[in-house]
């Protein structure tokens, strides 16, 4: 019999947010962003930093699900200043 994860400290999306970009901008930025990821989604694990890659978020919201399935997940389009657009907005290329 395998044991259950422990469930997450629940945090409201603010900071979900803040600390899954904190992440991204301390380190996992400079690794991902190259011409090959641009565009792509990368879904970071708000509590240990851990992330996927993925061409949508579902591919790599599996991946991390499998290593913890309560992990507060926060999605972020690599190279971007937005995830999706809606309504005809336009996402911004950003290039640091």
């Amino acid at each position: 019999m395998s044991a259950q994860p422990t469930p997450a400290i629940p945090w409201s999306r603010e900071e979900v947010a803040r600390r899954a970009n904190e992440f991204y901008e301390s380190g996992i930025r400079s690794i991902v962003e190259t011409d090959e990821n641009i565009g792509k989604m990368i879904i970071i694990d708000a509590e240990t930093g851990d992330y996927a890659i993925g061409q949508n978020d579902i591919e790599a919201v599996e991946t991390l699900r499998q290593q913890n399935p309560n992990a507060q997940l926060f999605g972020i389009r690599i190279g971007y200043d937005v995830a999706v657009a809606l309504g005809g907005a336009v996402m911004e290329r950003i290039i640091k």
